[in-house]
Parts: C-alpha cells; structure tokens; sequence
C-alpha cells in the first residue's frame, strides 16, 4: 500500500458503535458475532441503542401501517408460510430426525412431540393467528406462491383499542405514544394481551428486558417475579430476535439458556422447555449426513472413544423462531426441485456454460470482474432461445442499456413485481435462467421467496464474492449452498485489474500489501484523532477528489464503521451536508438535494437524492425510481447517506471511495469489513487512516464469525450426493 505521509499516531477517542445489521434504521447493534458461542443471544442488549418505552415518547408517534414498496413481499411471505403449513400437514409418517438426543434436549424434543401429538398445550406465542385449513393437494403438484396482488393499506388501528393500549401503559408506566406499535405488534386484543401477560410488551422493537420487567413490576406487583413462565417464553423469543439482527437463523439451545442466565431467569433450562412446549419457539435436531472422514485410525478410534460406545456423532439441538425455519425448509425445498426438474443440455463453451447446460442449480464465485462473465453467459443463452433474466441487489449498478431492455432488474423490483417478466397464473415467473448476481447479499426470506417464485425445469446462477460481508438479514444462503457441496461451483479465474484489484486481493488472502499506485488510485490520508478524520475527509469528497479525477461529490461515497460516534455515518453525514447542501432542512431535516439513505423495510436500505416534499412526505430519486417516503416514516427510515455503513455499501460500487478508520473503529475491524470498503471503488480509494497497526492486524487475524442457520444440512440431507463428498 502507498506509504503514510505526515504524522501516524492516532489518539483513541470515545467508543462508537459497530455495524448495523439487522434493522439499519433502529440503531440497533449487529454485524459481528456477539463474543464465544455462549454469548451470540445476549450480547446486543448492552451495546444496542434502540430506545425503549421511556425513550421512544419523543422519538415514535402514533401512525397508522402504511403501504410500502414490501407489500407484495409481505403478501407472498404470508401465502408462502401458509403453503409449507400445507405441505407439512400432508406429510404421512413419524419424523425421525432428533433420535439420537439425550439429557436436556431430548426432554425438550419429547415436549416438542408431545404439543404435535396433541397430548400438551401449544398455544403459540407473538404468532399470527392461524389461516383456516386449506385443501390438500395432490402430492405431486408444484407448489408456489400466488402473483402479488396490488397493494393494498392494512386496517388502522381502531380508536377502541388504541385507547385500551393507551389505559394499559399508562398504569404500567410506559409512554402513551407507544399503542400504535404496540397494535401494531400485538394486534386489536393488544390491551387484553399486555394485561395478561407484560412481557408481550418485548414483541414491540426497541424495547428491553430491563423496559419490560419494569412495566410487569407495576401492573402486577407482588406476583412479578424473575421466574415467571411469562417472562422466560417472552425472553426466549427476544434473543432470537435479536439473534437474527446478527444475521442467525437459530441458536444452539446452551446459548440461549446462557443468554436467559444473564437475565437473572432462575432455572434456563426449564425456561426453554416451557418456550419450545408452549409453542413460542421450535426445537431442531439436524442429523450429520455426511460425517467427516477420520484421517487416519488413531484419529478414529479417539474420536469413538469421546463418542461413547452408545453414541453417535450428532450436531448441537438448535431453536429456532418459526418464521426463518419456514423459510429455510421452502429455500432448500425450492432449490432441490430446480436440481431435480432441470432437463440436462450438453451446452458448448467454458466451464460455467457447460455446468449451467447440465444443472438446475450452479454456483459461481469471484471478484468483481469476475461479474463479466454471468453477464455473458446470459447474453449466450439468450442466443439460445432461453428466456434469462439477470437480477442484482442495488439498482444503481444498473446500466441505462439494461433499464431501457429489462434484460437487468434489482432484486426487490422483481419480486414486487414491479419489474421483469411478471407470473403466471400459479405465480411462476416466465423464465428458463435466471442469474442473481451479488448473491452473498441473499437473506434467507428473500431467498425462499425468489426461488418459490421460478417455475420447475428454471435454472438458477447465483454468483458472487464469498468474501464480502453477508446479507443484512438472518441467514448465508451463498455460503450455505457453498459449504453443502450438492451443486457444481464454478470459480472465476479472471483477477480484479490495476492497483485496486491487486489491493483487495491482497485482502482477501489476508495481506494487506502495499501497491503501485501511480496514478494515485490509493491514497493514505493519515489523522490524529476523530476531528481531524471528519475534517479531512470533508474536503476529500468536496474537492481533492474532484480535483483530481474529475468527479463530482455525488460519485463518491463515504464508508465509516458504524453509525455513532465522533466520526460515525451521523456525525460525516452532518459535516457533508453543511459543506455538500447547506440548508435549514425544513422538509423533517432534509432539504432538496440531500444523499439519503432510506430503508424501505428493515435490513434493506437504498441510497438516492431528496427531490422535494408534499403533504404526503418526501419524494426521493433512487436507482429503483421515484418513490415517496411517508412523512410518519421520515424519522425512522431516513438518514443522510454522504456516508454508509460497510453493511449499507456491500452490493455497490462508486467511481471513488473514501473509507474512514479513526481510532477507535479498530473494534469494528475485521478481514471481511476491510475488503467490502475497500473493494467498493472502482477508481479511487482515499483511507482516512488514524487506527495504526489495527487496520493489517484485522486483515491477517480477524475473520467473519460464523452464523448459526439450518440452510446446509437442510440441502445435504435433499441432495447430497456421495461423490461430491
């Protein structure tokens, strides 16, 4: 790397928050793993800055929903839920899976039995009420979502219960302004159902534990106590919330007791059970189908030995919320019909082509030129008479030739069905290929949704860098379908070029290498402190850049750790704005011509310009087009976007990029993060550098935690095949 100039030694101002993953929105923690695998449930609740009832009087009105550009996705969601619903309904036979537990989670997994058996209480817990039954089908049939309906605005809440919720806070002390979310998360009963239970009060966002154990202490009194049944299957199900945000489909069952042990729940044990028994969450035992091979026999006879002569190797009993483990059953449902409906072509060409004639579902891996190639195949296929489809998660990289085509359409513009080729009748999607490009960005909602959508015989490209951060929402599909080894993997030879590439491939093997960088591709900017990084960062974007490559400030993004602190995305965004579009914000803190980032529904957020403001809201330009942000949501769902987060910017590319490192962002550092930032600029890179040796020790040393889902073995078990093991 270009070599520092001027003074290196940064000072360590105050703490500042890490990378949002979750709900950008909220403020609350994500984008590492919480420490040691007994604290991935608990470790959000210190560092998160989501406000409770006490703090969100001010910050929450009482709204109304509203219709949002999610509409047609939540109504797919719900129909696909009650499809899997369907399908288990019709499944004939004792689930054998979870035999060989013992101890604590065999007694969870027969009180799982014993509610499925009918012979034990189920009554679900912060779930929808049930869809009347729906007609069997025939086993055979193809299952898939219906084609979105045209949005329609959900019922407000009605003046009787939004009063009710009102009375019920109010004797418990929390602020009346909470009873519109509150209806919202619990629904017209939600004043019967804070009264019976207080702890239903978690089911709102942005409340703690600490919030709820407080409004329980007062409307209950004497009868509130820590080892309330209410309180353990309410916590239950906050960790897995919040365990999600982190990007986790599931926890094993000894991180969730952990968990429930730092919240003074007595016995966490018990507490589980009662959870999985009353219905709240569900219990899963994943058999190893493809146990490793012992590399030798000393090797396998110890690893008898620590099994026992009774036992056999068994992954950890896992929990799980209901909504992700619907949902990773139907991705690798889906994924196994495209594998098993695909009619095999002997397709001429080089090995991606060849692999994507002869499969239904092909993974294929590389940097950012490596996008090329998807791209052409595309083109090649379409040669063939194919109908294809390419898809990406941000609209902005989009070209204008793809746009006016449509042979290119974002992510969510595709399954709102806004954009491409529509559905049929059975909600099928007219297609032969479809190619995801960005794919590491797939959530595993997302994900089922898009594939319940492709007809049978469609295959399916998804391509990416494995190296980049992960998708926003809970789940790895990518990595998943990577580590399963059920598909052909095609691996990109083609390097990223010039300086950058040869930098953010360094990255990736974990070298942070200097480059030649004659013209002046990559820039060190050294600084003391936060002040200085702000400051120096401000006239990078507003004329060193400019000046040199002849951009304007609309084609660089700012790329910081996270969004608090002294030189976080609040604190850059505000100096931009004064420097970038002065002006008194008069439309809710914007004003025309401000970079925003908005989050059209949790764990998604798209970039675009303030355009203006009518009665209704603000209208904002985006890569997906015009679109209006309802002024109840401007608070919430808006924030300047001069700057990003990693997690924000994963996905898309600027013509310069300046990554800002004070020094207390080291915390926030890892291999994953460095090479997402780095490899967002296609021309320029300035580092605001203040964190020293922080920023080569992270490269070398500090990997992306894991995330805990069901995805792989689910896959494995459909479509494992002995020879690819």
């Amino acid at each position: 790397m270009t070599e520092p100039v001027g003074e290196t030694a940064p000072e360590a101002p105050e703490d500042m928050d890490r990378e949002d993953v979750g709900q950008e929105d909220t403020g609350q923690e994500g984008g590492a793993a919480p420490e040691g695998a007994s604290a991935s449930a608990g470790t959000a609740d210190a560092s998160a800055e989501s406000a409770g009832p006490a703090e969100s009087a001010e910050a929450s009105a009482e709204k109304a929903p509203e219709v949002s550009e999610a509409q047609a996705e939540l109504a797919a969601q719900r129909e696909l839920r009650a499809r899997i619903e369907a399908r288990k309904a019709e499944k004939a036979g004792p689930v054998t899976s979870g035999t060989k537990l013992s101890g604590a989670a065999a007694d969870l997994l027969a009180a799982v039995r014993a509610v499925e058996g009918g012979s034990a209480s189920g009554g679900a817990f912060f779930a929808p009420a049930p869809e009347p039954p729906r007609p069997a089908r025939p086993a055979e049939a193809t299952v898939r979502p219906a084609a979105p309906a045209a949005p329609t605005a959900p019922a407000a809440p009605t003046a009787g219960a939004l009063a009710g919720v009102r009375e019920v806070l109010a004797r418990g002390g929390a602020p009346e302004a909470l009873a519109g979310r509150v209806v919202g998360a619990l629904g017209e009963q939600a004043a019967e159902a804070l009264t019976e239970d207080p702890w239903r009060l978690l089911a709102v966002p942005g409340v703690r534990p600490e919030q709820a154990d407080g409004f329980a202490r007062a409307l209950l009194g004497g009868a509130c106590g820590p080892d309330d049944p209410r309180r353990a299957v309410a916590l239950t199900v906050w960790l897995l919330d919040r365990a999600a945000l982190q990007g986790h489909t599931a926890l094993t069952v000894d991180e969730v007791a952990a968990g429930l042990a730092r919240h003074q729940v007595p016995d966490p044990e018990t507490a589980v059970g009662t959870a999985v028994s009353e219905g709240a969450v569900l219990l899963f035992q994943e058999e190893d189908e493809a146990p490793r091979e012992p590399e030798d026999d000393e090797e396998g006879e110890a690893a008898a030995e620590d099994a026992g002569p009774d036992e056999d190797p068994a992954e950890p009993a896992l929990l799980g919320l209901d909504r992700y483990a619907l949902a990773e059953e139907s991705l690798a449902d889906g994924l196994a019909r495209l594998v098993r409906t695909v009619t095999p072509r002997e397709w001429d060409g080089g090995e991606l082509e060849r692999a994507v004639g002869g499969h239904g579902l092909v993974l294929h891996t590389g940097g950012e030129a490596a996008r090329a190639e998807p791209l052409e195949l595309a083109a090649t296929a379409r040669e063939r008479g194919l109908r294809v489809l390419v898809t990406v998660h941000d609209a902005e990289r989009l070209t204008e030739e793809e746009r006016a085509s449509g042979t290119a359409v974002a992510l969510a513009a595709l399954l709102s069905g806004t954009a491409g080729p529509g559905r049929d009748e059975e909600g099928a999607l007219a297609l032969d290929l479809l190619v995801v490009l960005d794919a590491p960005q797939l959530d595993v909602e997302t994900g089922a949704m898009l594939v319940e959508a492709l007809p049978d015989g469609c295959r399916l490209l998804l391509s990416g860098d494995p190296e980049v951060l992960g998708a926003t929402g809970p789940g790895a599909v990518f990595a998943d379908a990577l580590a399963a080894r059920v598909c052909p993997r095609v691996a990109s030879r083609r390097p990223d070029p010039g300086p950058l590439g040869e930098l953010v491939s360094g990255i990736g093997v974990g070298e942070l290498n200097q480059v030649e960088a004659p013209g002046k591709e990559v820039v060190i900017v050294p600084v003391r402190d936060a002040g200085e990084a702000v400051h120096r960062t401000v006239q990078l974007v507003a004329d060193s850049v400019p000046r040199a490559f002849g951009l304007t400030p609309e084609q660089t993004r700012v790329i910081t750790v996270g969004h608090g602190g002294s030189a976080g995305t609040r604190a850059l965004n505000t100096a931009l704005k004064q420097r970038l579009n002065p002006g008194p914000g008069r439309f809710g803190g914007y004003d025309p011509g401000d970079r925003v980032a908005y989050a059209p529904v949790p764990g998604r957020t798209v970039t675009g310009t303030v355009l203006g403001a009518d009665a209704e809201g603000l209208r904002v330009r985006t890569g997906d087009g015009e679109v209006l942000v309802p002024k109840e949501r401007v608070e919430s769902a808006l924030r300047h976007g001069w700057a990003l987060t990693a997690h924000q910017a994963a996905g898309g590319r600027w013509p310069a990029v300046v990554v800002v490192l004070p020094g207390d962002a080291a915390p926030g550092l890892s291999r994953p993060w460095v090479y997402t930032a780095f490899g967002r600029a296609e021309r320029h890179l300035s580092v605001v550098h203040g964190v020293d040796r922080a920023l080569p020790r992270s490269v070398a040393e500090v990997l992306a935690p894991a995330r805990t889902t069901r995805l792989r073995p689910l896959l494995t078990a459909l479509l494992a095949d002995p020879g690819e093991e």
